[in-house]
């Protein structure tokens, strides 16, 4: 590490385990006064996470010096032989996540339902500021295919469905001619997340919110960045009533999906009169995506939880279908 130039030369490194599964751990790392985070595929994990990591490292160094909220980009290791599989340092961030707080804001935000909204609107703003970072100046224009990404979309996933399925879903054939008919006539590329929710990210402790940090780039590519803002608001609440299909925080006290799609719009500088279409895709990919789980669950209760949810988001983009006025 010191031949490296890592922060903190000359002293012991300690690690500490922070979190895992089965595509990454994740491990804080010490050296006197100095912290940093290590990130890597587990021994288990497929050989295609080593690109994957080394994808991550690269959106992470290419976000330097941008608006857009990330954890610092400290080295990379691309050898295998120094700790078994390839791995990235990333700055520690002095935050919390959502995931960690067991559906309960943190305070000041579980008591006071005013400083609520603004965790919805810097979550928007965080997408809003990716989606203008100049990503050919950058050098990350090779990470996707912009060209095609809407024809790309419904192929790719009804060719994985049709590999996995052996249960019918009722609205599947309604959303996905629509979505054939309906794909934007252009767009303006952009860097995207491709899971985009409150999940992944981190906020700074206290209260105005502010977003410390966008993390977990796995699915990061060049696309359409308006498909990141449907996927963190398909499940948002229509009105101000809190009520929402997402389960994992209390949304009690947010703002209006019409207000943070404002909000994103006046960061972006992009339009979005066309986000029933995003919508119907964002409802449409992520049942297809969850099917996979539900299909090999086994006795896996969480994952068979999946059955009904997966029902439930395309018979929802089906709708969507149906009632919009989209062109």
């Amino acid at each position: 590490m010191d031949d490296a130039g890592m922060p903190g030369k000359g002293e012991p490194a300690e690690a500490r385990y922070l979190s895992g599964g089965t595509q990454n751990v994740i491990y804080e790392i010490r050296r006197g006064q100095e912290r940093c985070v290590l990130r890597m595929p587990p021994p288990g994990a497929p050989p295609d996470r080593d690109k994957g990591i080394l994808r991550e490292w690269r959106i992470i160094e290419a976000l330097d010096g941008t608006d857009v909220p990330h954890t610092a980009a400290v080295g990379v290791c691309a050898d295998p032989e120094i700790l078994g599989r390839p791995f990235y340092l990333m700055g520690f961030v002095d935050g919390w996540s959502p995931m960690d707080q067991h559906g309960r804001w943190p305070e000041p935000f579980h008591s006071d339902l005013t400083a609520r909204p603004g965790l919805s609107y810097q979550l928007a703003e965080g997408i809003a500021l990716l989606s203008k970072v100049d990503w050919r100046a950058r050098g990350v224009g090779d990470l996707g295919r912009p060209e095609g990404f809407h024809e790309r979309q419904v192929d790719r996933w009804i060719g994985f469905l049709d590999r996995i399925k052996n249960r019918d879903l009722p609205g599947l054939e309604v959303a996905t001619t629509w979505l054939r008919a309906h794909r934007p006539r252009d767009f303006v590329p952009g860097l995207m997340h491709g899971d985009y929710q409150f999940a992944n990210v981190m906020f700074g402790h206290g209260a105005p919110a502010r977003l410390a940090a966008i993390v977990d780039w796995e699915m990061g590519t060049v696309g359409d960045p308006k498909l990141d803002l449907a996927w963190m608001v398909q499940s948002w609440p229509a009105g101000e009533s809190g009520e929402s299909d997402m389960t994992y925080v209390d949304m009690r006290g947010m703002p209006s999906r019409d207000q943070v799609v404002a909000h994103y719009a006046e960061v972006s500088g992009r339009q979005v009169d066309d986000l029933d279409y995003y919508l119907v895709l964002a409802k449409w990919k992520l049942a297809i995506v969850l099917e996979q789980g539900f299909q090999r669950a086994g006795d896996d209760e969480k994952l068979l939880a999946f059955g009904p949810v997966v029902t439930g988001l395309m018979r929802s983009a089906a709708d969507l279908a149906e009632s919009s006025d989209y062109r």
